[in-house]
């Protein structure tokens, strides 16, 4: 059964720790510019939402990639870029509705969550359970629907969709 991330925004406490240790595993670096996670805080009312690739099962960023840079991981299910053909348009940034894919502010590369390989480090290192990767049965893709709910109705309010 294919997994996938589960964010409980509600728990989210914004000490980052999953921006920092996104771009260790990929890059070995601790630069919080280059994760592939990020935390989106709304201060005033006390509020923290991380932001990730949802792994779309019919994802535009795909769809748009005019050189057809993203493909899914069989094993993981996760939508990868692959850096040797990408051409750096980004257009799947551009197209993305949930913000999920971002650019490396080092190489320009298109770059997203692509779930370590099927260990997600942010999860590993997530102590308040905001992140968890979870099987995809019945209940958790419920409680997905519902956390992309909120995101969504988030954006709305916020009148923008970039993050």
């Amino acid at each position: 059964m294919q997994k996938f991330l589960l964010i409980d925004p509600d728990q989210c406490t914004g000490c980052r720790d999953c921006e920092l240790v996104c771009p260790l595993e990929h890059d070995d670096v601790i630069n919080p510019y280059r994760s592939r996670i990020t935390i989106i805080s709304e201060e005033w009312k006390g509020m923290d939402f991380p932001i990730v690739c949802q792994q779309c099962e019919e994802p535009v960023c795909q769809k748009v990639c005019p050189v057809n840079a993203i493909s899914e991981d069989t094993d993981t299910g996760a939508k990868v870029i692959h850096q040797n053909k990408c051409i750096q348009c980004r257009v799947c940034m551009m197209n993305c509705p949930l913000g999920g894919v971002g650019v490396d502010p080092v190489t320009a590369d298109a770059i997203k969550c692509d779930l370590c390989g099927g260990n997600p480090q942010c999860v590993e290192v997530c102590e308040t359970n905001t992140l968890r990767f979870v099987e995809a049965t019945k209940a958790n893709l419920e409680k997905k629907r519902k956390s992309l709910t909120k995101y969504l109705e988030w954006l709305e309010r916020t009148e923008t969709r970039e993050v």
